[in-house]
């Protein structure tokens, strides 16, 4: 199976968000998605492939392609049916 990538930032609610949704989705059977998670500020270098495809984050890509990417102002149940539609990519690869 292939993973996720998702970018964050450390202090960011909608990264938390994601975070929490990935918990729950865990605890309902998608324990087997592995996402590689790059903090933006900590590890600026990583960034570099996904450069021009995102302004905010939390944003999940699979293979460097967008999968998701946050808004201002989304509740935890949007980001939560995002994040589930990511997982469900990675798994339908």
């Amino acid at each position: 199976m292939k993973t996720l990538t998702m970018i964050e930032m450390e202090g960011c609610p909608y990264c938390a968000n994601a975070h929490r949704a990935m918990e729950a989705l865990r605890a309902e059977g998608y324990e087997d998605v592995q996402v590689e998670f790059i903090d933006e500020n900590r590890m600026p270098e990583k960034t570099q492939p996904f450069a021009g495809q995102y302004y905010y984050v939390p944003s999940i890509f699979l293979d460097g392609k967008k999968l998701y990417e946050a808004q201002p102002g989304q509740s935890y149940d949007k980001i939560f049916v995002e994040v589930k539609r990511a997982f469900d990519a990675v798994r339908a690869e």
